[in-house]
């Protein structure tokens, strides 16, 4: 089981963090943690492009956020099946001006217990920078298991090589830095990567599967052992998208079918009862999803200590 005490560090008497940073899941046979990278100040803008400003604006009050800017949250996954240890996403990296929040979940692994050489696998939901850029961070690169094996999607990877930007809404700087992030991971890392067309198991109990929507390439990974579920959904779904679904975030480079991925996740969640951890839920992001007519309820879980 992953180590999950963070209040204390050894041979110390002080708080080595103060706000949690990990949280630890026993799912049947599976070890599950999920990890806080930090997180990183975006325009409220983004997260409804097609909404009329008002009523983005209602909806932010009425979650008590503030309306011009909020801080996204960023979370990866690690899960222990058998004698392979699997990273889900990796992350921002600390390389990129104006994020000092983020990059966190390097030290943060280390000091669940858990060292990057041993890491097997790594599951890409998709390449953005804030799910790849972790691994071009230069202690990690020294760090990482030299045999570890890199799984995304052939769609990911094809899309990246003429991505396209066109339907999307974002700070003006952003898609030519997420062009030369996801070039220079596939530089580095093209001898690692095992890609799947469709569906894959990477390891018992642990498959990642195609959805599309987000990036052409998105991924979803679907835990299963003892009769119990666990989507780690990346970034199919966003917190305003419980309550509108239909809405666009300036991120999706296909908005439409975001929508349509979104929804339907949605309703298997509902139907599966399974736990669901997304990328840009608030930290830990365990919780389920209930229907609530043509809306959707988060419910999260109660911290089990």
């Amino acid at each position: 089981m992953f180590a999950i005490d963070n209040t204390l560090a050894q041979g110390t008497q002080k708080p080595s963090e103060l706000v949690p940073s990990r949280y630890a899941l026993q799912l049947g046979e599976l070890d599950v943690l999920v990890v806080s990278d930090g997180v990183l100040p975006l325009p409220t803008s983004t997260m409804a492009t097609n909404a009329a400003p008002a009523d983005l604006s209602a909806w932010l009050d009425h979650m008590f956020m503030p309306q011009e800017a909020f801080d996204w949250p960023l979370n990866v996954l690690v899960v222990r099946s058998g004698e392979q240890t699997i990273l889900v996403d990796a992350g921002l990296g600390g390389q990129y001006a104006g994020f000092p929040r983020a990059g966190q979940f390097p030290q943060r692994l280390e000091s669940a217990g858990i060292s990057l050489a041993s890491v097997t696998d790594v599951i890409i939901t998709h390449m953005h920078m804030d799910h790849v850029g972790g691994l071009l961070v230069e202690d990690v690169k020294q760090r990482l298991n030299p045999n570890v094996r890199i799984h995304v999607a052939a769609a990911e990877v094809e899309f990246w090589g003429t991505p396209d930007f066109s339907r999307t809404t974002m700070p003006t700087p952003v898609p030519n830095v997420l062009r030369t992030t996801a070039t220079r991971f596939l530089e580095e890392y093209r001898d690692k990567l095992r890609i799947f067309k469709d569906k894959y198991e990477v390891a018992p109990g642990v498959v990642v599967r195609l959805t599309g929507g987000h990036t052409p390439g998105h991924s979803v990974v679907d835990l299963a052992s003892g009769g119990e579920r666990l989507m780690f959904a990346g970034d199919a779904m966003f917190p305003v998208g419980f309550d509108h679904p239909d809405w666009h975030n300036g991120f999706e480079h296909d908005p439409v079918e975001s929508a349509k991925v979104r929804l339907g996740l949605f309703r298997e969640l509902a139907e599966t009862g399974g736990l669901l951890v997304a990328s840009h839920l608030p930290f830990p992001s365990v919780g389920r999803v209930a229907a609530d007519g043509d809306a959707f309820r988060w419910v999260p879980v109660i911290w089990d200590f």
